[in-house]
């Protein structure tokens, strides 16, 4: 078996690599919700990365390594990932092409054209997007950036982790528990590769929508188990149909085990931290607070770091939010 180069050394790296290349994102905290919940929550608010979201580190990671010959990119996604790739292309001098579902929030297509991407659309109900990604490539002669399992992409998202060990260290917190989202799970083998090697008896747990919660019945069987993808959530950004084969191997031996939030709980997560964070969060980018709130584990009178990982939400759905009950 070949040796993963996700490391804690390889992440520290890539963050020297990013300095002033990417936002360093604050941890927030607030009375109200550590009262209400019974606990010391900090939230790493990811939603204020450029782009709104922490794939624009993976993006950046993995496109600051290639030759500079390489011009064309090639990446597909519900729309995140596809700003990651369209603005960290931009920024680098390269032109991106993202195949993307026709029904990606309007904000995240949006996002995409601004950065100068070339947009193909496709019906995620009848098509395959790596296929289609894929073709193109080849006619273009691009290099592929896929949304999660690639190495370099890992290793760009991991240093949202190293962040959160330098921030938490100058406050003298441990953190019992990490929150974090979950689709394909590369944020959560960055970030916990980071954290292990810093707080080894720290429990993370991977975060994700009800009905698509694939690596928490992978890591409960140990093997790599794929969603019906029959189901609808509001969550777009989180709906992968399985893990990725290196972001499981990494966090089947990392996490603790896996969570799932119904699309109720993250509108009602969504409003806690507009109201009470002044953030505004996308469903994907509310679930790991969504399970805090809902105490979907044990956190009383505990550290709990939450990793809020996107702000990129449609005005409807965010609405919908706010006609939600309080905490």
């Amino acid at each position: 078996m070949v040796k993963s180069k996700v490391t804690y050394n390889s992440i520290l790296e890539a963050s020297k690599r990013l300095e002033g290349k990417i936002v360093r994102t604050p941890i927030l905290q607030t009375k109200y919700i550590n009262e209400k919940l019974e606990s010391n929550i900090f939230l790493k608010a990811e939603n204020l990365q450029t782009i709104g979201a922490f794939k624009f580190r993976g993006a950046m990671n993995t496109i600051h390594q290639l030759p500079s010959n390489i011009k064309k990119i090639v990446a597909w996604s519900s729309g995140n990932h596809a700003q990651a790739v369209a603005a960290a292309s931009k920024i680098t001098g390269r032109q991106a092409t993202i195949v993307m579902p026709e029904d990606s929030p309007k904000a995240k297509l949006n996002g995409t054209a601004f950065w100068g991407a070339n947009i193909i659309k496709y019906d995620r109900n009848k098509e395959n997007r790596e296929e289609i990604g894929k073709k193109i490539a080849k006619e273009l002669n691009a290099t592929i950036i896929p949304p999660f399992d690639d190495e370099n992409v890992i290793i760009g998202q991991g240093t949202a982790g190293i962040e959160c060990i330098e921030q938490l260290n100058q406050i003298n917190i441990i953190p019992d528990i990490v929150l974090c989202c979950c689709g394909g799970g590369g944020l959560i083998a960055g970030i916990s590769t980071a954290i292990k090697e810093k707080f080894k008896n720290t429990k993370i747990y991977s975060v994700e929508p009800e009905n698509f919660d694939d690596t928490k019945k992978s890591l409960k069987k140990n093997f790599i188990i794929s969603n019906s993808m029959k189901h609808k959530s509001i969550c777009d950004a989180l709906l992968a149909e399985k893990p990725g084969k290196i972001t499981f191997e990494i966090n089947r031996l990392n996490l603790t085990s896996g969570i799932s939030v119904t699309d109720n709980e993250t509108l009602i997560a969504m409003k806690t931290a507009f109201n009470h964070l002044k953030i505004v969060l996308e469903p994907g980018g509310a679930v790991a607070l969504a399970a805090a709130i809902f105490k979907k584990v044990d956190i009383k009178n505990k550290n709990v770091l939450v990793i809020a990982s996107g702000g990129n939400v449609d005005k409807d759905i965010f609405e919908n939010c706010l006609n939600q009950k309080e905490i």
